[in-house]
């Protein structure tokens, strides 16, 4: 067995575990309006509490996740996160990529897993129709920029998806 082989496939695994992972922290980011609360002004995880109303130690950790995955930026000296204004095209801005839409789309597909595995046995199949909301809310949120900026539309700021 070549070892070389087994670690360079053991990294992909884990950086697609890494991702998987992550898919949660973002799409609750989204959920609670933290990409777009963070865009506006850095802040540490006390003024972050503040300003979104959430728990300052769900923040604190989120925020720290936040950053080890290349998320949000952090600052040692302040204690602050912020996002770039790359971070905030991608992940807060709704004419941007939407990357938490992405991934919804696969929060809601591995809901289905269960059933899926069961069609595998069976042969039934299973409807694209018969997946949760999030993965259509999802579908509509990630691709609608590249959609609308093809055909020359403008998207209100104000678009959210939730």
């Amino acid at each position: 067995m070549d070892q070389n082989k087994v670690t360079e496939f053991l990294g992909r695994a884990v950086s697609d575990l890494g991702a998987t992972e992550a898919a949660g922290s973002v799409v609750i980011g989204h959920r609670l309006g933290l990409y777009r609360a963070l865009a506006e002004v850095p802040a540490t995880p006390e003024e972050f509490a503040e300003r979104t109303r959430c728990h300052p130690r769900y923040l604190t950790e989120w925020l720290r996740g936040q950053a080890a995955g290349g998320y949000v930026g952090y600052d040692a000296a302040t204690g602050r996160s912020s996002l770039s204004k790359e971070q905030a095209y991608c992940l807060a801005d709704p004419a941007g990529p939407n990357i938490p839409a992405a991934y919804l789309i696969a929060l809601g597909m591995l809901r289905a897993e269960p059933r899926i595995t069961e069609v595998f046995r069976t042969g039934a199949g299973f409807g694209w129709h018969e997946h949760v909301e999030d993965v259509f809310v999802g579908c509509d949120a990630f691709y609608r920029p590249a959609y609308v900026d093809r055909a020359g539309v403008e998207l209100d700021p104000g678009t959210r998806w939730d």
